[in-house]
């Protein structure tokens, strides 16, 4: 009878990882599952922290989108556990950006978080993946081309001008450095999210075809695993021949279809997952169920990288934003909110021209979702709700844009009504003032010779 790999290895040979959570401080760690995770004799304690699902804002304005009480609870749930075990912990794209402030941020709590607990001391390594944009305006200059990805254009001067703050994706190379110098606790700055687990894997001798593949099914945590259940941990194990992952909640169970489908996830090519020195191909992996609640993996395949190419993200701001609501019940009115929303976008033409700002709408209930890919946009609900947002340079003029466009909505002319009562209905008295709008500037590729050029690594001594 097969025995569960939370209660045996299953070969002499292995490395055995929990990750507790697919974006560390975006929702707090289940702490249930991760107890449970710290009995199964894990090797390492992994996770990400950072995510382009966030949007450009995080970056562009250097802020974390994670509030800072569940950054620190999720850090001391693995710092605590990690010192217990006696194991590294390893957190790469810290603080939702990988920003150096964000490294920073991180290697301040966990120093606070070993004098609060008077941990004994260990060696805490990090690394910045920040680069200057001076650096990528010289690299253009002599000639060399930053690449554009899914189909954007070579990176230009102008757009790079407009760029706030850019960092390159690093691969497993200073996670493999840091633990190389003995770091028990390593916080990465931006990296690919396969990186942070394959990095200890390839270091321990495994395959590389295997170690990232043992990255890509474990960074999400339990997303791989089903019922649906975020945020609660894994434990996987890789071995010369093959990967293993299995659900830590009771009530989950990693099956071939939850394993094999979030290996899809996210992915243009279904089957290909790139990083820093190749990819991996998926395409002729098998997927078996090995015992009830664990899956079974082999199969991936390594494919080098002709020259190495770094990714690179950056964002730019566009302009302060405003955001107020209505909603609409009148069925004239929603047959007719198009011309409605016409109406208040002429006003606020006349008032500042046809240029120097955005005015967005977004009707859920219609397709505030999918927006033109909608098929049944023809068919609105009984009731809408139009989220209405500004973009201006300065605060005052954003404020003033979102105004006109939310209250003329009230004022808007259609043929057949012959009552003065409006036929939307304000959400608030008032416009909201937002955080900034930022948008994507870079997602390109640069070419270096060193896969460490970009990450510059450093190490200290935490603890009492």
């Amino acid at each position: 009878m097969t025995v569960s790999i939370a209660h045996q290895r299953s070969a002499n040979r292995t490395l055995r990882i929990v990750c507790p959570n697919g974006h560390l401080g975006f929702a707090p760690i289940k702490p249930d599952s991760f107890a449970n995770g710290l009995t199964c004799e894990p090797d390492l304690i992994c996770a990400d922290s950072g995510s382009c699902d966030i949007g450009p804002g995080p970056l562009g304005s250097d802020t974390s989108s994670s509030p800072l009480a569940w950054q620190t609870h999720d850090l001391e749930l693995m710092l605590l556990g990690a010192r217990r075990l006696g194991v590294p912990m390893i957190v790469g794209s810290a603080g939702d950006t990988g920003s150096n402030s964000r490294v920073d941020l991180f290697v301040r709590i966990i120093q606070d978080l070993a004098r609060k607990h008077a941990l004994p001391k260990f060696r805490l390594g990090w690394f910045y993946s920040e680069v200057p944009k001076t650096l990528i305006s010289e690299t253009m200059a002599a000639g060399g081309a930053i690449e554009g990805l899914d189909g954007r254009a070579p990176l230009d001067p102008e757009t790079l001008a407009a760029t706030d703050r850019v960092v390159a994706v690093a691969g497993v190379h200073p996670f493999m450095a840091l633990l190389d110098q003995g770091a028990d606790v390593i916080i990465g700055g931006r990296s690919s999210d396969c990186a942070i687990f394959a990095a200890p894997a390839l270091r321990a001798g495994f395959p590389e075809a295997l170690a990232y593949y043992y990255g890509k099914v474990l960074e999400c945590a339990s997303f791989c695993a089903e019922p649906y259940a975020g945020k609660e941990s894994v434990l996987g194990e890789i071995t010369m021949e093959d990967v293993k992952v299995t659900a830590l909640l009771p009530e989950q169970r990693c099956t071939i279809a939850s394993v094999a489908g979030h290996a899809m996830y996210e992915r243009t090519n279904p089957y290909f997952e790139h990083f820093l020195g190749g990819h991996i191909d998926m395409s002729e992996c098998a997927y078996e169920q090995y015992d009830e609640r664990t899956c079974r993996i082999t199969g991936p395949r390594f494919v080098p990288a002709a020259d190495l190419r770094v990714k690179l993200e950056g964002a730019g701001k566009l302009g302060e934003r405003y955001v107020g609501m209505v909603g609409v019940r009148d069925p004239y009115t929603i047959a007719n909110i198009d011309a409605v929303i016409a109406w208040a976008r002429r006003q606020a033409c006349e008032r500042f021209g046809e240029t120097g700002y955005e005015l967005h709408y977004s009707v859920y209930g219609r397709d505030g979702v999918m927006g033109a890919l909608e098929p049944l946009r023809d068919k609105p609900g009984h009731e809408l709700c139009i989220v209405v947002q500004s973009i201006a340079p300065s605060r005052e003029m954003a404020e003033e844009v979102c105004m006109i466009g939310l209250r003329q909505m009230f004022y808007a002319r259609l043929p057949q009504v012959k009552g003065t009562a409006g036929g939307v209905a304000f959400a608030l008295d008032e416009v909201l003032a937002a955080s900034p709008a930022y948008r994507w500037t870079i997602n390109h590729a640069m070419r270096v010779s060193d896969p460490m050029a970009l990450f510059e690594t450093a190490m200290m001594e935490a603890g009492v």
